[in-house]
C-alpha cells in the first residue's frame, strides 16, 4: 500500500483546511518546492497536489509553483484541482504532470471523463468526494443528489482504471478514518482506490493494510504529516507491511 503525502496550494502556499472550508485554513510553508524535496527525502514514492484555488474557480491557479515543483523532484506528480478541460488536462501532462485527478467534471460531464480517458488511458484518474455518501463539487462547496458508489460505477464503465476516495467529513479532522466507508465503497465498485480519509496515526494505517485486498492500493496522508502526529518514514515501514494487491476483478 503506497503511502501518498498531499501538497494543498493556496495562493503559492502550503496549507492545510478543515473539510474544505476556506475559512478553515492553515499555512503550512510558503515554500512548496522545499516542501515537496523534503517529502521525497523522506522516501515518497508519489506526490499528491491539489489546486485549491483551481478546484473553487475552475481552473490551474497555482501553474507556476506545481511546474516548479516538478522540474526539482525525481518522482511523480498526480495533480488535481480545476481540471476540466481537455487543454487543461493537456497542459498539465505537457508541464511534467504523470497523472490528472478530474473531480467536478467527472459529475456534471462522463462523456468528457469518457474522451480524456479514451487518449490518456490509466494517466487520468477520477476523485470522488463524499459526503454522507454522495459526491460534493466544486472544491466541495455544492453538494448533489449522486451516490458515490453509483458514480464510481459508472467510472469504472467508461474505462476509468482507478479512483481517488475523499471522505469531506474526515478531511483535516485528526480523527482517524471512517474504516466502515472505506470498506463498504471499495467492496462495491471492485477497482483500484487512493482513500484520501482522514488519517490520522499509525494505526489508522494498520488498519487500513487489509483494505488492499479489496483494492485500496495508497493512502493520501495531509495534515497528519504537518502537524507531525505521523512521520513519513514510519508510515511508508507500516504499510509496508502488506503485498500490493493485484488489480481487483471486475
Amino acid at each position: 500500500m503506497l503511502v501518498i503525502p498531499a501538497i494543498d496550494l493556496k495562493g503559492g502556499r502550503v496549507v492545510r483546511l478543515v473539510q474544505g472550508k476556506p475559512e478553515a485554513e492553515t499555512t503550512y510553508s510558503t515554500n512548496p518546492v522545499e516542501v515537496a524535496l523534503m517529502w521525497e527525502e523522506k522516501g515518497a514514492k508519489l506526490l499528491h497536489i491539489v489546486d485549491l484555488d483551481g478546484a473553487i474557480s475552475g481552473k490551474l491557479e497555482n501553474l507556476g509553483k506545481i511546474q516548479e515543483i516538478i522540474s526539482q523532484v525525481k518522482i511523480p506528480v498526480q495533480l488535481g484541482g480545476g481540471i476540466r478541460d481537455l487543454k487543461t488536462v493537456k497542459g498539465a501532462f505537457d508541464i511534467g504532470v504523470s497523472r490528472v485527478i478530474i473531480g467536478t467534471k467527472a459529475a456534471i460531464d462522463p462523456n468528457f471523463i469518457r474522451a480524456v480517458t479514451a487518449q490518456f488511458k490509466e494517466k487520468v484518474i477520477v476523485s470522488i468526494d463524499a459526503k454522507g455518501g454522495n459526491v460534493a463539487i466544486w472544491g466541495w462547496q455544492q453538494m448533489t443528489e449522486y451516490s458515490a458508489v453509483t458514480l464510481a460505477q459508472e467510472m469504472k464503465q467508461i474505462g476509468v482504471r482507478e479512483l481517488v476516495y475523499t471522505d469531506i467529513t474526515r478531511d483535516g479532522m485528526l480523527e482517524g478514518p471512517n474504516f466502515e466507508a472505506i470498506r463498504n465503497f471499495a467492496q462495491s465498485i471492485k477497482m483500484r482506490v487512493i482513500a484520501s480519509v482522514g488519517i490520522s496515526s499509525l494505526e489508522d494505517i494498520k488498519k487500513l493494510v487489509p483494505c488492499s485486498q479489496l483494492g485500496v492500493v495508497g493512502i493520501i496522508i495531509g495534515k497528519a504529516l504537518y502537524t507531525q502526529d505521523i512521520k513519513l518514514e514510519e508510515a511508508i515501514e507500516v504499510a509496508r507491511e502488506t503485498a500490493t494487491p493485484t488489480t481487483p476483478p471486475g
